[in-house]
């Protein structure tokens, strides 16, 4: 399948949030593939949403949102997590999706033995379990998707309609009335 382009992030960011879902997280970890089908993201904008890390402002966790899009932008939450989004929106211009939950497709043997042997349902379906699972870690902050021959997304399937559901984001005080949570309906791969 063909690589999603700079020009698929370089667009509003709860529209690539939504167009995401279906497309194929590709990781090359120690010569394996690990490979899943992206079922859940949040769309996060620049200084005038709330619960964004661009709302404060340039700092050095966030200056990357202002980068070009289809870059990585990795970080650590609670001291605990890493979490993988992607850079969205024109250069200049802040946004970030969240990639939130991911069906296994290949590789499911390496992402479930990096899960302490989770079952495969709940290997991937949650934010920090994706990372773990997937051997993302700080040092893919800032990797180019488009153009890195270690991680990157693929074209897949494409949902619509009755097909994708929105709600509030996740694990925010504030902001949390925007429906910028998207996922699959019926997913059994969907964050908890």
């Amino acid at each position: 399948m063909a690589r999603l382009s700079r020009g698929f992030f370089a667009r509003d960011t709860a529209l690539v949030a939504r167009n995401l879902l279906g497309s194929e997280l590709v990781r090359v970890l120690d010569g394996d593939v690990l490979k899943g089908r992206i079922v859940e993201t949040e769309a996060y904008y620049g200084e005038e949403d709330p619960p964004s890390h661009a709302s404060s402002g340039r700092t050095g966790r966030s200056r990357i949102m202002w980068d070009e899009p289809g870059l990585a932008y990795v970080y650590l939450i609670y001291g605990i997590h890493l979490m993988f989004n992607v850079v969205t929106e024109s250069s200049g211009v802040p946004g970030a999706v969240l990639v939130r939950g991911v069906e296994p497709l290949e590789g499911i043997e390496g992402m479930k033995e990096r899960r302490d042997g989770a079952p495969v349902e709940s290997v991937a379906d949650g934010p920090g379990k994706l990372t773990e699972a997937f051997g993302i870690g700080k040092t893919e902050n800032g990797e180019d998707l488009v153009e890195s021959g270690e991680l990157w997304l693929e074209e897949g399937k494409v949902f619509a309609g009755d097909d994708i559901e929105s709600s509030g984001r996740i694990g925010i005080s504030r902001g949390k009335e925007e429906e910028f949570r998207f996922y699959l309906a019926g997913s059994k791969f969907v964050s908890r």
